[in-house]
Formats: structure tokens, sequence, C-alpha cells
């Protein structure tokens, strides 16, 4: 009963909190937090400095008292504390013209899959401790799933494939739950990786992650029939150490990210393989979704298509799909509460 009291006066919220991005759906007013998941911390006076966009143009260009930390590593907290100090800005954000005393929110949280009991814990004391009130976990492809409005609770089959910066979700789900599914820690930071270790081969150029980043999302292509596009490559040439520019193309960016894409796929193929047949006809029907960041790359949904056989479909805003999908379940928690996962005090409670 005070609960539905303090509900009236909170801002109940849904967080995707991923590797790259965090994301913040607010009730009644939609998404009004999308920054990086950024933290600049001074070390010598454990003070922070800045979070999200203002913290990001500072990594590779702070002195050395002044670190810019991802706490979140592959879809999972690395570091608790900033996380939670990170988590306690963006709620405070929200909250800013609100009492304190009546501004603890509900907060329903996205997480990757097979995540174990000690990586939920983390999330949801992280939550709490920045002020949430009460916290609910909910499987990121699932979120995904219901940002895209796809039917989850009827007895047919649904495959999202959400890709992000940390991790890439493959899941079948059906009736509310998830059939068949992998989560690998390869995706968007793994791609940049590979363009910076394609420049370092070839090269002798050393680029920064930033740089890396900007080169995937200005030329970046998976398949050979995408637009062949050139830009200049500008870092450190590692023979002279001196800066050095060179032009790269799509061509290039192809072979350097092959490996990681060709592996994602692979994977897609093998979740395919061990999902009852019954859903598979379905699936054939429907298509495949592709959600989060990396359905932006061009080429990326053709080639999953070329080598499945079956359609795929980039959602509509697919960045934001899972911050959508956690504002659809707080909208309704009473009917949809089965699709989350159960938190660390309820499955300690059923063991």
């Amino acid at each position: 009963m005070f609960g539905k009291f303090l509900s009236k006066f909170s801002r109940d919220m849904g967080i995707d909190l991923g590797t790259k991005n965090t994301l913040v759906y607010v009730k009644d007013k939609g998404i009004i937090i999308n920054e990086p998941s950024v933290v600049a911390v001074n070390n010598k006076t454990n003070q922070i400095l800045a979070v999200g966009e203002e913290a990001r143009r500072m990594v590779g260009k702070t002195p050395s008292h002044i670190v810019a930390i991802r706490p979140l590593m592959s879809g999972v907290i690395s570091d608790f504390e900033v996380t939670e100090r990170m988590l306690k800005h963006f709620i405070e954000k929200v909250n800013r013209e609100s009492a304190s005393l009546l501004s603890r929110p509900r907060v329903v949280i996205g997480i990757p899959l097979g995540v174990t009991e000690v990586e939920r814990k983390a999330v949801e004391d992280a939550t709490l401790h920045a002020g949430a009130r009460e916290v609910f976990l909910i499987e990121e492809p699932m979120a995904a799933a219901i940002g895209a409005r796809l039917p989850i609770q009827e007895a047919s089959g649904n495959m999202v494939v959400d890709m992000g910066g940390g991790t890439t979700e493959i899941a079948i789900i059906s009736l509310g739950g998830i059939v068949s599914w992998r989560s690998l820690r390869i995706a968007g930071n793994e791609l940049d990786q590979n363009i910076i270790q394609y420049a370092r081969e070839h090269f002798n150029l050393l680029l920064g992650e930033r740089t890396a980043e900007e080169l995937k999302i200005k030329i970046g292509g998976v398949t050979e029939d995408v637009e062949l596009l050139e830009t200049p490559m500008r870092g450190r040439d590692l023979l002279t150490g001196l800066p050095k520019e060179v032009i790269i193309s799509t061509a290039h960016l192809r072979e350097a990210m092959s490996r990681s894409i060709n592996l994602i796929i692979e994977n897609i193929k093998a979740t395919i393989e061990a999902t009852p047949p019954e859903l598979v006809a379905d699936i054939y029907s429907r298509g495949i979704v592709l959600t989060g960041g990396g359905a932006l790359l061009r080429g990326f949904a053709q080639a999953i298509q070329n080598e499945t056989h079956i359609p795929v479909h980039i959602v509509d805003d697919p960045l934001t799909a899972v911050v959508r999908g956690t504002g659809i379940v707080l909208d309704d928690l009473d009917n949809l509460r089965d699709i989350l996962v159960l938190s660390t005090n309820e499955s300690s409670i059923t063991k």
C-alpha cells in the first residue's frame, strides 16, 4: 500500500545499462538520457569530474591524475563503485526537481543473458545504492523484443539478435520465455579492436579507440555489395613516432572485421540449429529481428540473411530498442512480471 503511494510521487525508470551507452526511460516522459557509460575520476581527490558525454570527450586526453573509466565490460559491472556513482548521477539528473525522500524510483534494468548470480547482485546493489527503491531485472534480448513490439507471449517463435557495445545476444523467444540462446563477448568494442589491430599490422599505425569507432561508423561495411567509401585514417606512426595519415576504404574495414562478424553469424546459425523445428518454421516466416548499435553496420543484416536464408529486419531506432522495452515493462509491470529475471533474493529463497 505504501509502495503504491510512493509510486505516485517517484519517477520510475527503465535503464539500458550498456557497455558503451546508458539510456534512461522515465515513465510518462520517454527516453530522457542517452549518454556514454564513461566516468572521469580525479585520483587525487577521488572526486567525479564528469559523467557521460563530457567524460567521453576526455578519453585518451587526460593528465595522469585524471582517469576516464568505462565501469562496464562486456555488459557486466567491472567497477562497482564507479557504476554506482554513474547511476546515482543519472537518477539525480532525472529527479532534480523532486523531493529527495519521495523520489526514490522503481527501476527496470536490462542485463545480458547468462550473467552469474554475483553479476546480477552487483547490478541490483549498485542500482539500490544509487537511490532506487526497488529493482527489477530483465534480459536484454527480451527487453529488445518487447521494444520491437514482438508478440513474445504467444506460442510462436521470435528471434532477436541484439548487438551492442560489449555483447551480442542471440535469443529465440516463445510464450514469454527464452527457448534457446547464445551470449557472445563479441560486439561493437571487439570490432573497434579489430580495426586497431588491422591498422597496426597493415599500416604500422597506432589508433585510439574513439578513432576506430568513428571509422567503423563512417565507412564500415560487412558485405561486398555495400557502397565503397574512403576516408583519411590518422594516428601515430609506429616506426617514427610521428603523426601519420593514410586513406582507408570500406574494403579494408570489411577485411579487418570479417573474423568477428563470421563468428557472430556462426553462433546465430548454431542457435537456430538448437531450436525446436516448430519454432524454426515460425522464425522462417517472421524473420530475424536485429537490434542494438550493430544493426546499423552497413550490410550486417544482409550478411546474416545470406548465410541463414531467413529474412532479417532491422527495428526502427535499434539503439533504443532495449530501453523502450524496459519502459513498456514499467508501464505494465503487473502483467509482464513473469518475464522478469528473479532477483538474487528471490532465487536464494527458491533454492
